[in-house]
């Protein structure tokens, strides 16, 4: 039990404890853990300057041990009453802070790794064909993205131009996208790094992944599909992707972790997961200026995290500190669970209506997106993961 006086149903409590970077009034920025509302001042909470900083990469590269030992040491000021009188000062109240971008991320790659939204995709736009790729069963299929727009949560989001070409138009056009979308997805973050020419095997996932966020791989459809054949996303993705402010560590989601769907054909040696269950219940939802418009289940995707980390590895690529890695979309299998407006309007031909009388196919200048996302703590608690949300402006 801790000293602070915490509600009962507490998403951020004890059994949480994720990790941000903050800044407050015109102070520097420095590394804190959430509690309840509060933010807790780690490089004076813990007498230590790798707090003191505008990233968590250098606590990151510190490896799993001083993770776990900073962690017990942050529920050991919040639960012993002796340290009440020298912590409570160094607790910060969420609404005196501004959130920045957790970590400095080095390189960012995105999958595909829910089975039902690239299941849609395929009917969608290879109607009469298989839903599914050859290769999909076999490998996570993935793309290496921009790190340098990857942007903290509350980023405003510029609707992006280049070319779109429909498939009844004689030519290509340029200008604004007219079919801006959302991808709601899970992140996992890098903490300790690899050599160059050796692969991460799929056991050694939590020595080298620190903790989980959450995603809007914001997507430009009609950029998209003009330019994805042969060499895949581009400009369609390139232009932003929001990242919530709260990392919350693996240690945290032990009761949270459940084995995957059964896979069919049974993938190699190097993806076969056995007892290794690192698929992860959680439950994202996804708001439309403060709708909520779906309710993607994560426990559903095909491949894991530690699948895609031993694949995105395997052929000797290195990770470094903070690089960061998402799921894909997560879609369930009814409506309501899709995580993409291009499912839920499938393309655009179900208009999505809202309870304001509104309807949407794709976004509008001006919409805001949130996601959040919860999972099972101990003792039947909830793991809250904060939020990740942006305002889209117009195109430039």
């Amino acid at each position: 039990m801790t000293w602070l006086d915490l509600p009962a149903d507490t998403p951020f409590g004890l059994a949480n404890l994720p990790y941000g970077v903050f800044v407050r009034d015109d102070d520097r920025p420095r590394v804190g853990v959430r509690i309840g509302d509060s933010v807790l001042d780690l490089a004076a909470a813990l007498d230590d300057p790798t707090f003191a900083r505008s990233s968590l990469n250098e606590f990151l590269a510190q490896g799993r041990a001083r993770w776990t030992e900073v962690r017990s040491r942050v529920r050991e000021l919040l639960t012993d009453a002796r340290h009440r009188d020298a912590v409570t000062p160094l607790l910060v109240p969420l609404a005196e802070v501004r959130l920045l971008l957790p970590v400095e991320i080095g390189d960012y790659v995105d999958f595909y790794a829910s089975e039902q939204h690239a299941s849609n995709v395929g009917r969608m736009f290879r109607p009469g064909a298989e839903p599914l790729t050859p290769n999909w069963k076999h490998l996570p299929i993935g793309y290496h993205g921009r790190s340098g727009t990857v942007v903290a949560s509350g980023t405003p989001i510029v609707r992006p131009s280049g070319q779109r070409k429909a498939p009844a138009d004689p030519a290509p056009t340029f200008g604004p996208s007219r079919r801006l979308d959302i991808e709601a997805e899970v992140g996992f973050v890098v903490g300790t790094g690899s050599r160059l020419g050796e692969p991460v095997a799929l056991k050694d996932f939590p020595e080298h992944v620190f903790g989980v966020c959450l995603v809007n791989d914001w997507s430009a459809r009609d950029l998209q599909a003009w330019e994805y054949v042969p060499l895949g996303p581009f400009l369609g993705k390139s232009f932003a992707t929001s990242v919530s402010p709260w990392i919350v560590p693996l240690d945290a989601l032990e009761e949270a972790r459940v084995a995957p769907p059964a896979r069919d054909p049974e993938p190699l040696p190097y993806l076969r997961d056995g007892d290794e269950h690192w698929g992860l219940d959680l439950t994202l939802e996804v708001r439309l200026n403060g709708h909520v418009v779906a309710r993607p289940p994560a426990a559903t995707l095909y491949w894991t995290a530690a699948q895609q980390l031993a694949h995105m590895t395997v052929n000797g690529a290195s990770l470094r500190p903070g690089d960061l890695y998402a799921s894909g979309t997560v879609s369930g299998p009814e409506r309501e669970q899709f995580g993409s407006l291009l499912e839920l309007s499938w393309a655009g031909e179900t208009p999505i209506e809202l309870p304001d009388g509104g309807t949407r196919t794709f976004l509008e200048d001006g919409d805001e997106v949130t996601i959040t996302a919860t999972a099972p703590g101990p003792d039947g608690t909830r793991i809250g993961f904060g939020e990740v949300t942006g305002r889209v402006d117009p195109a430039r």
